[in-house]
């Protein structure tokens, strides 16, 4: 998958193109329904298919400090994108003046100048240009003026998740805020996970036996509330599983949020340095204080033991798949 940054990138001979935009963050289900389409139309037009997102994200720019938090990093949505057959993934830099374009502007210098769209994908509420002014039936308008059509894919799965609400990024971050990320999980498809340097911490973790990977997570990431987790660290190629604290130790009076990743059954790690990916399977426990270090100990034991069984039985329904 080609990946340009600006339009500047873009070649000078690109051809026609079938396209998408949107913020996509995530890449959930709902996301891979009309990213799967545009693949899926261009393969049937015999032409290259596009995605266009946005860097940093339009509301930080539009209204500064209101950046949400972001579930995946913009190269894990592009490795997601190119799973799903994506040809080439845009990402404009999203400035103040670049928000002041107009819809029509819009439509012009990105689709038609420069990406050539024979076909725009889209969901029913997708909203571009300044202001948010444009819309479906306003780009389906300029159509039959620019040589293009719009094709317009109902996004809205929904399931158990959120009690029944649609699919959609913002359900996703409140989820995984309320440390729910089995719920997130079923939107995005995968468990949710998050990405950083280890670095080193207090070292309490490798004191009690128990040494965990300290992840200094990128910046906006959503991060799960503060508890115990089961899942999986990521380093170095290698998946393991592991048992995750996320909070701050509230045991030793700790003052600073951060995510610990304990390598269940692994012996003699040494990750610093690293950059790792911690994924979330299941909510084992809250984060809490206890009255000794031997009721902390057994505390942990039994959550390594619960990790432990929870993410065997995962793998294993993964496996009878």
């Amino acid at each position: 998958m080609q990946r340009w940054r600006g339009l500047e990138d873009i070649p000078q001979d690109w051809g026609r193109s079938v396209v998408t935009i949107g913020s996509y963050d995530g890449v959930h289900r709902g996301h891979q329904l009309i990213i799967g389409r545009a693949v899926e139309r261009a393969r049937e037009l015999g032409v290259q298919s596009v995605v266009v997102t946005f860097d940093p994200h339009p509301s930080e720019v539009v209204r500064p400090g209101s950046h949400p938090p972001l579930l995946a990093p913009h190269h894990r949505r592009a490795e997601l994108m190119a799973e799903l057959g994506v040809d080439a993934l845009l990402i404009l830099p999203f400035t103040a003046e670049f928000s002041k374009l107009s819809p029509a502007d819009f439509v012009v210098k990105v689709l038609v100048d420069k990406l050539h769209a024979r076909l725009v994908v889209e969901g029913p509420n997708f909203r571009f240009g300044h202001k948010a002014a444009g819309n479906v039936a306003f780009l389906s308008e300029l159509g039959p003026t620019y040589d293009y059509g719009v094709e317009v894919i109902d996004l809205y799965v929904s399931g158990a998740a959120g009690g029944g609400e649609p699919f959609s990024s913002t359900l996703t971050r409140r989820l995984v805020a309320e440390g729910d990320v089995a719920g997130a999980a079923e939107i995005l498809g995968r468990p949710h996970s998050v990405e950083g340097v280890v670095v080193r911490g207090e070292q309490r973790g490798r004191e009690l036996g128990y040494p965990t990977a300290n992840v200094e997570t990128l910046p906006h990431t959503a991060i799960p509330a503060d508890g115990v987790y089961a899942g999986w660290l990521t380093a170095d190629g290698e998946r393991m599983p592991a048992a995750i604290s996320v909070g701050t130790n509230p045991q030793f009076e700790g003052k600073k949020r951060t995510v610990e990743a304990y390598a269940i059954d692994r012996v003699g790690l040494d990750l610093y340095g690293l950059h790792v990916a911690v994924e979330f399977l299941a909510y084992v426990r809250g984060m809490a204080k206890f009255e000794s270090i031997d009721a902390l100990l057994e505390a942990i034991a039994d959550d390594v033991k619960q990790s432990r069984s929870l993410i065997a039985d995962a793998d294993a329904a993964a496996d009878a798949k």
